[in-house]
């Protein structure tokens, strides 16, 4: 279930809390996010031009496919004051064959006080077919925004501190409440570098070949959370 772009998870309360973005300290003791941001090629593709059903693509160090929206897919585009456009929602569903992947690009893992998960490296080739296209893959981390959310409310209307970009969060510190928030990623930039550059390789010798989608993702989703009774 790969996302497109996710929160920036922190802690208003006065008590440590362990959630699946890792654990947050009180008060705002730290930030975490997940997402590669320029190098995410959902961000590079935000509108899902060239991404689809069908799709080939690089996961966990073999060639697998999209197979469907993935859960919650439910894609909005934010706007905001100054260009603070943000792309949220999007997640995918992908099936490969395990026996073909390698420890490198995908592995399990666990989050203190809150479970087990698993870590995977995908890889999506995006051909340059206009202008359109060619402006999303050319997208900046300071170009990108994301959500701070305060993950201290126990329930899905969690309030938002505001918006920053993927620049911001990459030198390691954010302002929130005239307050410095060090941050820490979920992701690592190192490894999408190595995953873009080892598509591209297979690329150029012939051995994976571009798919074009059989089905694009539907429009105007809703998303329907299960109600919560108190």
């Amino acid at each position: 279930n790969g996302y497109q772009n996710y929160n920036v998870a922190v802690n208003t309360s006065d008590r440590k809390i362990y959630t699946y973005m890792g654990i947050l300290l009180p008060n705002m003791g730290n930030a975490n996010y997940c997402t590669s941001g320029q190098l995410s090629p959902l961000l590079n593709d935000p509108q899902f031009r060239t991404i689809g059903i069908g799709t080939r693509i690089f996961l966990g160090g073999t060639q697998g496919y999209i197979t469907w929206e993935g859960t919650q897919f439910y894609p909005q585009v934010l706007k905001g004051e100054a260009d603070k456009t943000v792309y949220k929602g999007g997640t995918l569903a992908v099936i490969g064959n395990l026996k073909e992947m390698s420890t490198d690009y995908i592995r399990a893992a666990t989050f203190k006080g809150y479970g087990v998960t698993l870590v995977v490296g995908l890889g999506i080739p995006i051909p340059i077919l206009n202008s359109k296209i060619m402006k999303g893959v050319a997208v900046k981390d300071e170009d990108i925004w994301t959500e701070i959310i305060d993950y201290s409310f126990p329930h899905l209307k969690r309030p938002s501190l505001g918006r920053v970009n993927y620049k911001q969060l990459r030198e390691g510190n954010i302002t929130i409440r005239e307050k410095d928030v060090p941050v820490s990623p979920l992701s690592s930039y190192a490894k999408a570098r190595e995953i873009a550059q080892k598509l591209k390789e297979e690329i150029l010798r012939g051995k994976f070949l571009l798919q074009e989608p059989i089905q694009k993702f539907p429009q105007g989703s809703k998303f329907k959370p299960l109600l919560e009774i108190h």
